[in-house]
């Protein structure tokens, strides 16, 4: 069995980087949901992106789609703070 190598600091610093844009995106959700919806449903109809409608068939029932978001963001946001304290544990582990 081979040992395990620390990860690159730049590795660990992406990694924790990546999970803030999780949980801005989870703060939004939770605490600005009117301003968050708005911004997603406005991207929708400007953008050119396959499966555009739907998309936009999942925000016209508002409370559904809150509720789904929530529940996700909730199961993500322990996903991604137990990533991140092993991303860190292994960084420290081979320092």
């Amino acid at each position: 069995m081979s040992t395990p190598t620390q990860p690159p600091l730049g590795f660990v610093i992406l990694f924790l980087m990546f999970s803030l844009i999780f949980l801005s995106n989870t703060y939004k959700l939770w605490f600005k949901t009117e301003a968050y919806y708005q911004d997603i449903y406005n991207s929708l109809t400007r953008s050119l992106m396959p499966f555009k409608e739907f998309f936009i068939k999942r925000l016209e029932n508002r409370k559904r789609w809150e509720v789904e978001q929530k529940l996700f963001s909730v199961i993500g946001f322990v996903a991604v703070v137990g990533a991140d304290v092993f991303v860190v544990m292994a960084y420290m582990a081979g320092r």
